[in-house]
C-alpha cells in the first residue's frame, strides 16, 4: 500500500515537474501566456550589469523593437538592416526584414532568414523602425506581422510556407500590433495597413473574415475568457475598447473610452478587462460578456491615471505599470481605481511591465532597467544598466530560469550566475 502510494506520488511529481518545465520553456507571443505580461518562474536576477549575472550578449543582424519568443528552448525575433537604422544614410532598396532563430543557452544564431519587404515603406519610423511586432507560435509554426509587409508563416526551420497581405498604407509611427492565435485563426490589427481586424487560416493563409473600425490603434488584441467559459477578442481604438468575436469578427460590444490613438494592449483577470491608454493618460476597467453599447452596464471605473505606450500587469488585487508619458510608476486597486501609489522614476520606457517572481522588471529605453517590488507600497529594488548606448524599446520576457533582453543592436540573457 505505501509502495502504491509513494509510486503515484512519484509519479504525479513527475507531471508537475514537466507541466512547470514545458511553462517555464515556452513564451508564446507578445507579452507571454495570454499576453498578460506574467511570468510563474522563480530565482530570477535583481540586479545585473555588463560585469554581473549577463550569461550572453548577442549582436542582431539588424535594429528592431519587438520581443523575442521562446519555444523549446529557442529564441525567434525579428529584426531589419539595410535602411533606417541609426547613423545610417542607405537606400530603401536595400531595407532588408529578418527572422531570426537563437539558441537560448549560448546565444549562439541558428539561422537567419531575410525577407524582401513590401515597397515603398514610410521613409521615416519614427522611434520604432520596421521591425515592431513580436512574433507568435503554436508550437509547431511561426506566424509573424510585417505592417504592409504581410502576415508570414514559417516553419522552425525558418522555411516560409504562406504569406498574406492586410493592407497597404503606412504610418510614420510604423505598425507594431502582434499576431493572436485563436484556434485556426491568425489575428492581426491591420489598423494602419486598412483600418481592419483580420483573421487569417492558419493552414492556408486564406482570409476568413475582416472587421472595420480600426481607428487609430496600435494595440494588441486581447483574448479573455468570460463567464459563460467562452471567449471575446478585445481591442482599443479611438474613442472605444470593442469585444469581437474571435470566430467570426462580428461585433459583441463596445464601451466608450479614450477619444485618442490607443497603443497600450489590454489585459484581463477574471473576466474583467483593464485598459490604459492616450495622451491625457487614462485607466478604465470594462466587465467582459456584454452585448451592444456596454458604457453605462458594464464599465466599471475609469481613472486619470494611465500610459500613451506600456501596457500593465495584474498582480494580487493591482494594476501595476511605469508611465512613459510622465514616467510615474503607479499601482491602482483593481476594486475601484484608486491609486495605491504614484512615483517618480525619471525613466523613459516603451516597453511593457513584466512581473516575474514577486517583483516588476521594467525597461527603460536609456537608463537600464528598474526593478520594484509587486505590492502596493513603492520600493525600488535595483536599478540596472547595461553599457549597450543603443535604445531598449522591447519588452522583456523570461526564458527556463533567466531574462532575455534585446536592445536596438543586441539581445541579452540576464541569469544568476552564482
Amino acid at each position: 500500500m505505501f509502495q502504491c502510494r509513494l509510486s503515484h506520488v512519484v509519479s504525479l511529481s513527475i507531471v508537475i515537474f514537466l507541466t512547470q518545465t514545458a511553462f517555464a520553456e515556452n513564451w508564446p507571443q507578445f507579452r507571454g501566456p495570454g499576453g498578460l505580461g506574467i511570468s510563474q518562474e522563480q530565482d530570477l536576477p535583481v540586479t545585473w550589469s555588463e560585469t554581473e549575472n549577463v550569461a550572453w550578449k548577442t549582436a542582431m543582424p539588424g535594429y528592431g523593437s519587438s520581443s523575442p519568443i521562446v519555444l523549446d528552448g529557442k529564441l525567434y525575433v525579428t529584426c531589419y538592416s539595410g535602411y533606417g537604422m541609426a547613423n545610417t544614410s542607405g537606400r530603401m532598396e536595400d531595407l532588408t526584414l529578418h527572422l531570426v532563430c537563437v539558441d537560448s543557452k549560448t546565444g549562439k544564431i541558428i539561422w537567419d532568414k531575410q525577407i524582401k519587404p513590401t515597397l515603398p515603406e514610410s521613409k521615416r519610423v519614427r522611434d520604432h523602425g520596421y521591425a515592431a511586432q513580436t512574433p507568435a507560435t503554436d508550437g509547431e509554426h511561426l506566424y509573424l506581422f510585417f505592417g504592409k509587409s504581410g502576415v508570414f508563416k514559417f516553419d522552425l526551420q525558418g522555411n516560409q510556407i504562406w504569406r498574406t497581405s492586410v493592407g497597404t498604407k503606412t504610418h510614420g509611427w510604423g505598425s507594431g500590433t502582434s499576431p493572436v492565435l485563436y484556434e485556426n485563426l491568425v489575428i492581426v490589427n491591420a489598423s494602419i495597413e486598412s483600418g481592419s481586424l483580420v483573421a487569417i487560416d492558419k493552414a492556408t493563409g486564406k482570409e476568413v473574415w475582416r472587421t472595420g473600425g480600426m481607428d487609430s490603434s496600435w494595440n494588441t488584441p486581447h483574448l479573455v475568457k468570460t463567464a459563460d467559459g467562452g471567449h471575446e477578442l478585445a481591442v482599443t481604438v479611438k474613442k472605444w475598447i470593442l469585444g469581437v468575436d474571435p470566430k467570426t469578427g462580428n461585433e459583441l460590444w463596445r464601451c466608450e473610452a479614450i477619444p485618442d490613438y490607443i497603443c497600450p494592449s489590454i489585459v484581463s483577470h477574471k473576466g474583467i478587462l483593464y485598459a490604459l491608454g492616450g495622451r491625457s493618460s487614462k485607466a478604465i476597467a470594462v466587465r467582459s460578456g456584454g452585448r451592444g453599447n456596454v458604457t453605462d452596464t458594464h464599465k466599471l471605473w475609469q481613472a486619470n491615471a494611465g500610459a500613451n505606450v506600456c501596457s500593465p500587469v495584474v498582480h494580487d488585487g493591482h494594476l501595476y505599470w511605469v508611465s512613459d508619458r510622465n514616467r510615474n510608476a503607479y499601482c491602482l486597486s483593481l476594486a475601484d481605481g484608486s491609486v495605491k501609489y504614484s512615483e517618480r522614476i525619471g525613466q523613459q520606457p516603451y516597453a511593457s511591465t513584466l512581473l516575474a517572481d514577486g517583483r516588476l522588471y521594467i525597461v527603460t529605453r536609456n537608463g537600464g532597467t528598474m526593478v520594484l517590488a509587486a505590492k502596493p507600497e513603492f520600493e525600488q529594488l535595483a536599478l540596472n544598466k547595461l553599457e549597450d548606448r543603443s535604445t531598449f524599446n522591447a519588452s522583456s520576457i523570461v526564458c527556463n530560469g533567466t531574462l532575455i533582453l534585446r536592445s536596438d543592436e543586441n539581445l541579452y540573457c540576464i541569469k544568476k550566475m552564482n
